[in-house]
């Protein structure tokens, strides 16, 4: 008898690698980086972005696995991820029209959103997100404000990198008249580890705008520190040549809000 024959795929099956998935331990801690398929137009997992998001639309790619975790061995820790980033987005209101009507007017007339005037909402998809705070039952992790600064001299030692990756959480090209992006990269070294989102926003001809949260540890401590910085500009207020540069261009820009914190551990007091 024959071979028997190979089973076809189904039409319109489509393949899904498995995530990749990595893991370091440092010290207590433990730094996970998950990366895996864009959200698809249809599913649970589409139900569940829609159901949770009162945005009329997403943006272009969205990573729903994709996460940076960061757990201590207590059970408290952080995590960075593109739903909760997202919950932060104003579905109600375009501030970009309010932030630079006349320019915007002029140069975006055009676009498709500027003629969305039933369900307005922050098509560039700016999110104050600074990560989710993750706890157990008995250990909580208590955020307060400080004064104290990340050493910034220590990153800037010359150490060895144990581990490092970098994390898209999700993209959009703005209808071609920009880009909104938003990505976490993480490095650890002997002595410490270093997290940074960011969220690059460029409005052709319009603004730059660059959301920054660092989150910064050093061995042996109980806690660690978060910066977020907002930072913004008008794009005729900045050289041609970095426009597309999320390095380079910070510096051109106007420090519009900026808060540090202390995320450190605490036991949950327990109620008889």
């Amino acid at each position: 008898m024959g071979d028997k024959p190979a089973m076809l795929p189904v039409a319109g099956a489509i393949k899904k690698r498995p995530p990749d998935v990595k893991e370091f331990e440092f010290g207590p801690w433990k730094v996970t980086s998950c990366k895996s398929h864009i959200l698809e137009s249809e599913g649970e997992q589409r139900k569940r972005f829609d159901s949770q998001l009162e945005l009329p639309q997403l943006p272009e790619m969205v990573f729903p696995e994709n996460v940076l975790r960061v757990m201590h061995e207590s059970g408290a820790g952080i995590e960075f991820n593109a739903l909760d980033a997202l919950t932060l987005v104003d579905a109600h209101a375009d501030p970009v029209k309010v932030a630079a009507s006349e320019e915007w007017q002029n140069a975006r007339s055009d676009c498709e959103h500027i003629k969305n005037v039933i369900s307005p909402f922050d098509w560039t998809f700016t999110t104050n997100y600074k990560g989710t705070i993750l706890q157990n039952g008995t250990v909580a992790m208590k955020v307060s404000d400080t004064t104290e600064k990340i050493n910034l001299d220590n990153l800037k030692k010359r150490e060895p990198i144990h581990f490092y990756d970098d994390v898209l959480l999700f993209e959009d090209e703005l209808s071609d008249n920009g880009t909104s992006i938003l990505n976490v990269k993480v490095r650890v070294m002997p002595s410490c580890f270093f997290i940074l989102m960011r969220l690059f926003c460029r409005v052709d001809n319009v603004l730059i705008r660059v959301n920054d949260t660092r989150l910064y540890h050093e061995a042996g401590q109980n806690y660690m520190l978060r910066e977020f910085s907002s930072r913004e500009e008008k794009t005729t207020n900045i050289p041609t040549a970095v426009h597309t540069d999320p390095n380079e261009v910070s510096q051109y820009l106007k420090l519009t809000q900026q808060t540090c914190e202390r995320l450190e551990f605490s036991e949950v007091s327990s109620t008889s």
